[in-house]
């Protein structure tokens, strides 16, 4: 049916740890912030299309993210948004970058029952230093052999770290909680394409599953990746 999978390789953030949480939560600070100016639904809107636009500028992560709440605030402000708001602001990217991790469901201990049983990576977006930190915090990085800190993913970046990491696209399987960015694309480079939906997925990060692709599964929470596995042999 398929090659068989020698290495496996994790996204990060909603993946392995909570994440979009903590920035769903910097959201609601941000419009009861601008209260005054906007209505939520429509500030929401505003810093989604902001985030869209800057994403190619700033790149995925916290200062990005900050960034677009800064210029969502100076627009719908019409540039009178006190100092006093970008503070605040500034302040909460500050704590997105040093909240405490909590792993998801089952990542503890499926990444240490797959540590030398496979080559494990993880793939991620986001900033560097904020995805180090999380990474040497989480109590997981010794198990991985690799990290591959990106500016995007797509299959030619899927491909290039599977040859790097393993023997190439068609035994690796890429697990993630998005479908846009984990799944799809590592697909296309030839790999499986492991979709865990997170109880919050970015806008941004949504797509259509490609279920008319022999190489894509979909799993409830980590806890079902070594049965998924044990099907494959």
């Amino acid at each position: 049916m398929a090659h068989t999978v020698t290495t496996l390789a994790f996204d990060a953030d909603d993946t392995l740890w909570h994440n979009e949480r903590h920035f769903r939560m910097s959201e609601e600070r941000f419009a009861d912030l601008l209260k005054d100016y906007a209505d939520p639904d429509h500030l929401a809107e505003r810093l989604l299309a902001a985030e869209k636009k800057n994403v190619g500028h700033y790149g995925f992560g916290v200062k990005g993210f900050v960034l677009s709440m800064i210029e969502t605030a100076i627009e719908v402000t019409d540039e009178r948004v006190p100092a006093s708001v970008i503070k605040e602001l500034i302040a909460s990217g500050q704590e997105l970058l040093s909240y405490p991790i909590e792993l998801m469901p089952g990542a503890g201990e499926v990444v240490e029952q797959m540590a030398g049983r496979y080559k494990l990576i993880v793939i991620t977006k986001g900033d560097l230093l904020d995805q180090e930190r999380k990474l040497a915090q989480s109590g997981l990085g010794e198990m991985f052999d690799g990290v591959e800190i990106v500016s995007d993913k797509t299959a030619a970046i899927y491909e290039q770290i599977f040859v790097k990491w393993s023997n190439g696209s068609n035994g690796a399987m890429m697990i993630g909680n998005s479908m846009k960015s984990d799944v799809i694309p590592a697909i296309e480079a030839g790999a499986w394409g492991v979709y865990v939906p997170s109880e919050i997925t970015w806008a941004l990060e949504h797509a259509e599953a490609p279920k008319e692709s022999a190489k894509f599964r979909e799993i409830s929470s980590l806890h079902a990746l070594p049965d998924l596995l044990e099907s494959l042999t």
